[in-house]
């Protein structure tokens, strides 16, 4: 049975992109998201490198990701975001189909349960097929019970046959990896590379 749509207070709450001005809120958020994953100490992102790494619709600069932000009803001035839907788009070449990764799906403890975390999953939905995309696809920390419990009540299935890898130049980056690198894997298997020119 395919979920109910998000009724009630998210029903009524504004979902928006996210703009330069929004920065501050949203790296306060992915500090509230590192701190329920206990990996606060993890986080290296700054104001300035959001500003120049994510996509804003007023910014010709293209990003690498999107935000897209929630706001309880009757807040029109819009000092309390719920939450954020951090995406970028990737493909499927089984599917020759675009589809879209969620990076980072946080609400605030004091929204949660209310349907926002369904209203920004829905959204994300929308986008997809938008796109003429086929896939929404995200991670989950294996601890994390009650997230897991909320996507399975969504349809979300768990690709057991798959196991993330990941390289990186940080030692342990505390992403939620079981034993992270030492550091610099990413910088020793780019020498192997001799660049490839977009033309």
């Amino acid at each position: 049975m395919p979920p109910s749509p998000a009724t009630g207070e998210a029903a009524a709450a504004t979902v928006r992109f996210a703009t330069e001005s929004d920065v501050p809120t949203i790296l306060s958020l992915i500090h509230d998201l590192a701190s329920y994953e206990n990996a606060l100490s993890s986080v290296h992102a700054t104001s300035s490198s959001l500003l120049s790494t994510l996509s804003f619709p007023s910014n010709p600069n293209p990003g690498y990701a999107r935000t897209l932000l929630i706001f309880p009803p009757n807040n029109s001035d819009e000092e309390e975001c719920a939450g954020l839907a951090l995406y970028f788009h990737n493909y499927s070449t089984w599917r020759a189909a675009p589809g879209i990764y969620l990076e980072d799906l946080f609400v605030r403890p004091a929204f949660r349960g209310k349907g926002y975390g369904k209203r920004l999953l829905g959204e994300l939905a929308r986008e997809t097929k938008r796109l003429g995309g086929e896939r929404l696809e995200w991670s989950v920390l294996k601890w994390n019970e009650p997230s897991l419990r909320f996507y399975e009540s969504l349809g979300a299935r768990t690709m057991r046959g798959w196991v993330v890898m990941r390289v990186d130049d940080l030692e342990g980056d505390g992403e939620g990896e079981e034993g992270g690198g030492h550091g610099g894997e990413l910088e020793r298997l780019a020498g192997w590379g001799r660049g490839v020119e977009w033309k």
